[in-house]
Formats: structure tokens, C-alpha cells, sequence
């Protein structure tokens, strides 16, 4: 079990993995220089998700980290529609690259394209604030409040 911060039980542990690959289409427009248009990107996501808690957890504690779970959840029940709106305006796209190995200076042209894709998508993504939001909600399990109601609370966007 991690280290817990002050006013933790236990820990859910949410862990949005993306990857974007990018393929392109290089055309020699001089000697050394070509222009690169982008004809596909597959983005790969996956959610990892641990719950955290000791041997002597209350029933209480248990659902408090399951409605963590659950908004992670709600999160990467769209986080395919988000990939897609961030990665369809490449599509198409033209880049020029230069240098002696144009087919070298188009794959890095591609991968940082794929890097910048998946950044956006994990800036965009943030459910850190609506994690935080429920916390505060039910003051980390601690006060009458249901983990279901909190979780409705916050998940409606």
C-alpha cells in the first residue's frame, strides 16, 4: 500500500495510459526536403486501477474508494471520443521536413506529432479535479453523505 496523504484510509489508484502512433506519407520535394502528410493515427488507451486498503477496512471506507473507481470510470468511458476530436485535426495534414535522411527526419517529425497528441489527450483528460471535488464532498468518507450520491454529484458533465 502507497504512502496515504493526511485524512486517507485507503488509495484508488487510477492510472489513464494512451499512446499515439502516427503514420505519414513522405514526398520528395527537392533534394533535401520533403513534404510529410499524415494519413493515419491510431491512439491506444487503457485504464489501470488499484484499490489500496488495509486489513481492517470499514464498509464505508470500501465504497468510498469504489465511487473513486467509478468517476475514473466515467472518465474512460469517453476518453475515446476525446482521443479522436484531439487527433482527427492531423489528419491530412502536410509538414515539411529537411535533411540529408528525409525518411529519418519524417519518422521523428511523426513521433513527436504522436507525442504531442498524447499529451494533449492526458492535459484534457484531468479527472483529478472532479476526484478532488468528491473528497471534499464526503470529506474522505468521514461525514453522512453516500459514496453513490457523491459520485452522482460529480460525474454529471
Amino acid at each position: 500500500m502507497p504512502p496515504l496523504h493526511p485524512g486517507e484510509a485507503a488509495e484508488c489508484d487510477s492510472n489513464f495510459l494512451s499512446g499515439a502512433v502516427v503514420g505519414g506519407q513522405p514526398r520528395r520535394t527537392g533534394a533535401d526536403t520533403a513534404t510529410v502528410t499524415i494519413t493515419q493515427i491510431k491512439v491506444t488507451l487503457q485504464l489501470v486501477i488499484t484499490i489500496w486498503v488495509p486489513e481492517d477496512v470499514t464498509q464505508k471506507i470500501l465504497e468510498h474508494e469504489e465511487g473513486h473507481r467509478q468517476i475514473s470510470e466515467s472518465y474512460y468511458a469517453t476518453a475515446d471520443k476525446l482521443a479522436e476530436q484531439i487527433a482527427a485535426p492531423y489528419i491530412g495534414r502536410q509538414l515539411t521536413v529537411t535533411g540529408a535522411d528525409l525518411d529519418l527526419e519524417a519518422n521523428k517529425l511523426l513521433q513527436q506529432i504522436g507525442s504531442d497528441i498524447t499529451a494533449e489527450y492526458n492535459k484534457q483528460l484531468n479527472p483529478d479535479p472532479v476526484q478532488l471535488r468528491y473528497d471534499d464532498i464526503t470529506d474522505h468518507s468521514r461525514n453522512d453523505i453516500s459514496a453513490k450520491d457523491a459520485v452522482a454529484q460529480v460525474t454529471i458533465r
